[in-house]
């Protein structure tokens, strides 16, 4: 039997609200903010990547992870998949205009989260010191 808050959860016209336990954009959200997906959208903001340049760009992310993060994030419609017939054949990842929006965001935060290191260091340095 289907519950009123299963219809609630499962109709695309009502608002999204993050921070509900049940709201599909809670997943998005988490897809995209994490470590690998985070990396994966900014890199793929610079241009588009086949799979071992992507890896190669994203430092330390296994070949698995970055197929699941991929996978999520091209679910999600944040990334485009484009397998090329050639020999041997490739594949070439690149973003959907909803990804190169969301990663224009991401790389400000990491532009500013960079620009800040030094403050954050010391942040750091005094709170461990207590």
């Amino acid at each position: 039997m289907v519950s009123s808050d299963d219809r609630h959860f499962d109709d695309p016209t009502l608002e999204s609200d993050v921070f509900a336990r049940d709201c599909h954009s809670r997943s998005a959200l988490l897809n995209i903010t994490g470590r690998w997906g985070t990396l994966a959208l900014a890199a793929l903001g610079e241009g588009p990547y086949r799979f071992g340049a992507l890896r190669r760009r994203v430092d330390g992310v296994s070949e698995r992870m970055l197929a699941q993060t991929l996978q999520q994030l091209e679910r999600d419609g944040l990334v485009h998949r484009e397998v090329r017939e050639t020999i041997p054949p490739n594949v070439e990842y690149s973003l959907t205009p909803l990804g190169e929006e969301i990663a224009g965001r991401l790389t400000g935060l990491i532009e500013l989260l960079e620009s800040h290191m030094p403050d954050i260091t010391a942040a750091q340095t005094r709170y461990d010191a207590r």
